[in-house]
């Protein structure tokens, strides 16, 4: 037994007015874990409410959170922040975009990357002994060598080119145009098959993946730059640009880019507006936040209820205990503190315990699905943090109602 509750008032002499024991943060401590020694039971039934209500909340937060992440790397996938900008077709004389301009492009503020390529206007055949006139439906493509990120293409087979191979006759076949000039594969070790483009044999250094972002390329055959202007009789000039800016602000380059690339006359160059995936991207996020709020609330509202529940029924079941305390000397103030701190140790307990849950299932059910385990950061500090404000006001009511108890109302309690 504390100090304080062997001698809670101290002698001060005649005539003076005995002062009560303060209690020591250990003392409110000890007395506020009494409860929950003695009715383990009860304790652990109610840390088991609030720990299913944060455990909830972290589910209800993380599980759609993961979704959403999938959600939106499938929709990036789809080019939601990717621009194509392309002179006015039919006109005389025809519009000529600088060939610079992919590099015009990048100095806009919110442009991350850029590429561009061009049409070379030229036939393509699996050998010389084709017909000369039978191009395949396939299009023969100068492309600068930093395409290939920004429409999030990827290399099957090979590489693709850089500035080794730009001046070089080596070409890389989109997944379409593999196929037509029946290029299967790149085994390691054998010979690069070879292809006819104009008069020039081209050797294949590279297959793509398809490109669901610009399906034009994937019936294409893709060339070096220099190599295009060197043996195709290539102007220099690009036919498409593509830019691929910051999500939250393509709407802002879509309308600067037409001046950028051709400030003469910007009205000539024609921008694709940003994808219909970037509106349902953030009509999703709007949705997805709204649920968040609704069911976290809901779940943190059971786990209170349970809390606030439970110590009220301690209250009355503890009324002995209380007057025997009242007797002895506590005040009101250490009775409130009593049943306070352990309606709050009580929640802490069951939050940490839900926490850790809700993490764990969580990861699991990502995993499972094949998603990126999302858990926002907040989650976790809510977790303890918002069970130990539930504890506290949960506890208000009891504790007030315990502290207004007194000793012979208490003690005649049968």
């Amino acid at each position: 037994m504390s100090a304080a509750r062997k001698a809670p008032l101290r002698a001060a002499g005649p005539g003076r007015l005995a002062r009560p024991v303060r209690q020591n943060p250990s003392d409110v401590l000890r007395l506020g874990l009494i409860g929950i020694r003695t009715r383990r039971l009860r304790a652990a039934l109610s840390a088991l409410g609030i720990s299913i209500g944060v455990a909830t909340l972290v589910l209800v937060t993380g599980i759609p959170a993961s979704s959403q992440r999938a959600l939106d790397d499938r929709l990036s996938a789809l080019g939601t922040n990717v621009l194509r900008a392309v002179p006015q077709p039919d006109q005389d004389p025809p519009v000529l975009l600088p060939a610079s301009a992919d590099r015009m492009a990048a100095r806009i503020g919110p442009v991350t990357a850029t590429g561009q390529v061009a049409n070379t206007h030229q036939l393509v055949h699996r050998s010389d002994r084709t017909d000369p006139h039978d191009g395949l439906g396939l299009s023969v493509l100068a492309s600068g060598d930093g395409l290939l990120p920004v429409v999030n293409g990827r290399v099957r087979a090979g590489k693709f080119l850089d500035p080794a191979t730009d001046r070089l006759p080596t070409a890389v076949l989109g997944y379409e145009a593999a196929s037509r000039l029946g290029v299967a594969g790149l085994p390691p070790g054998r010979e690069a098959p070879q292809i006819l483009v104009g008069t020039t044999w081209f050797t294949v250094i590279g297959i793509l993946d398809p490109l669901p972002l610009a399906p034009d390329l994937d019936r294409s055959v893709l060339v070096g730059w220099e190599a295009a202007r060197k043996t195709l009789a290539f102007d220099g000039h690009p036919t498409v640009v593509y830019v691929k800016a910051r999500e939250d602000a393509v709407e802002a380059v879509s309308p600067v880019l037409p001046a950028t690339l051709y400030p003469e006359l910007p009205g000539l160059v024609q921008v694709s507006r940003p994808s219909d995936a970037l509106a349902a991207k953030r009509a999703t996020h709007s949705a997805f936040s709204s649920l968040f709020l609704g069911l976290a609330g809901v779940a943190l509202l059971v786990g209170a209820i349970g809390v606030a529940n439970t110590m009220y029924i301690s209250v009355l079941e503890r009324r002995k205990e209380i007057g025997l305390r009242r007797a002895l000397g506590a005040n009101r103030g250490q009775i409130r503190g009593q049943f306070l701190t352990e309606s709050v140790v009580l929640s802490l307990l069951g939050g940490v315990a839900g926490t850790v849950t809700g993490v764990l299932a969580t990861a699991g059910y990502a995993v499972y699905e094949g998603w990126r385990p999302v858990i926002p950061p907040a989650v976790l500090g809510a977790g303890a943090g918002g069970a130990v404000v539930i504890g506290m006001l949960a506890g208000v009511y009891p504790a007030i109602r315990a502290a207004r108890l007194t000793p012979t109302e208490a003690l005649a309690t049968t």
